[in-house]
């Protein structure tokens, strides 16, 4: 079966600005407090629930999940680009990073006890995220949390130009409430969200949102 056009232009994408990407987000983080926050609440309510491996899903160069690490989790990082999967292993040699896509999961059922994504749900056409919630369902264990990052809006943007590279990418805004949603119907349970105004490059409200998987009764 031929694989979707927005997973190969997702992954052309960053395979062709992977590197000048890393050099970008070493030189200028983008974390804010809040957004650190929002990572160590997460951090804390896994290691609440009993721990297990966190997966960082859309993990690009790995500093989240270097930093999900930091924080004393357990983590390892998924991406669908080679090329950014090269780099995270690069610089982070003892974390594991593996080629994936969220879409389809090479993970066993229940077998983590959270997942970021941290700015990687943008990609995914919003008629088909209903497919990526529900692969998010299936690999938390009971109890297991959820953290999502995204801009917040309801457009689709066609971005041809990044990190100094020309580029065929299309990303998407999201709401809140509309995440929310998916998520609840994917059988997960809203904790909390975080929606903050734009700083530094950002020229739109940036949102978090926290969910669980209800535990085994």
């Amino acid at each position: 079966m031929a694989e979707a056009s927005y997973l190969s232009a997702t992954r052309a994408a960053y395979d062709t600005v992977a590197v000048d990407y890393a050099k970008r987000l070493r030189a200028e983080p983008p974390e804010t407090p809040l957004d650190l926050a929002m990572l160590a609440a997460f951090a804390k309510l896994v290691q609440s629930a009993g721990g297990g491996p966190v997966a960082d899903l859309g993990c690009g160069p790995g500093r989240i999940t270097a930093h999900l690490r930091s924080l004393g989790l357990t983590a390892f990082g998924i991406d669908l680009s080679p090329a950014m999967v090269a780099v995270a292993r690069r610089t982070y040699p003892d974390l594991r990073f593996n080629e994936g896509s969220m879409a389809a999961l090479d993970l066993a059922d229940a077998s983590v006890g959270g997942i970021v994504a941290w700015y990687s749900i943008i990609h995914i056409p919003p008629e088909l995220l209903p497919v990526v919630f529900t692969e998010f369902h299936r690999v938390l264990a009971p109890g297991g949390h959820l953290l999502l990052a995204f801009q917040v809006g309801n457009e689709r943007r066609h971005v041809e130009h990044g990190y100094g590279h020309s580029l065929s990418l299309d990303a998407y805004r999201l709401s809140p409430d509309h995440i929310a949603e998916l998520s609840s119907e994917a059988g997960l349970v809203v904790q909390a969200r975080l929606l903050r105004e734009p700083e530094g490059r950002e020229k739109v409200q940036q949102a978090c949102l926290l969910a669980r998987k209800p535990g085994m009764s």
